[in-house]
């Protein structure tokens, strides 16, 4: 059985807008950091179009793999971390990120997000 976790990165790597807005509950305690600014939503739509596939993943970049992704559980929440060959302004990147996440009825009702930024591949 998968995680609400795997589910959620699964529906990311496949730009599944309504894949992944079906993972998260009607109201979600969201917030997450990434190297240029601190994100603040409840509204899955709003975390969804507006902050995943708006401003993190939206245009001139391409999710081209789902690397890596590992579970685990951190006393009363999950943990999930995922790994993303992205191709940004003409150059491949990984992007990754550690959630911690509970839920309520198979979907997750609270998410706190850390991303690394795009890590350009060198060569070597």
């Amino acid at each position: 059985m998968t995680t609400a976790g795997e589910r959620f990165a699964h529906a990311l790597a496949a730009r599944d807008s309504a894949g992944l807005r079906a993972v998260l509950a009607g109201e979600v305690d969201f917030a997450a950091l990434t190297p240029s600014r601190h994100w603040l939503a409840t509204d899955p739509a709003e975390i969804v179009d507006d902050v995943v596939f708006g401003r993190w993943f939206g245009p001139g970049r391409e999710i081209l793999e789902l690397c890596s992704v590992t579970t685990a559980r951190v006393a009363d929440c999950e943990h999930v971390t995922y790994r993303l060959l992205v191709r940004r302004d003409g150059l491949d990147h990984l992007v990754e990120q550690q959630a911690y996440y509970t839920t309520c009825d198979g979907t997750i009702d609270w998410l706190r997000v850390l991303c690394s930024g795009y890590r350009i591949l060198v060569p070597g």
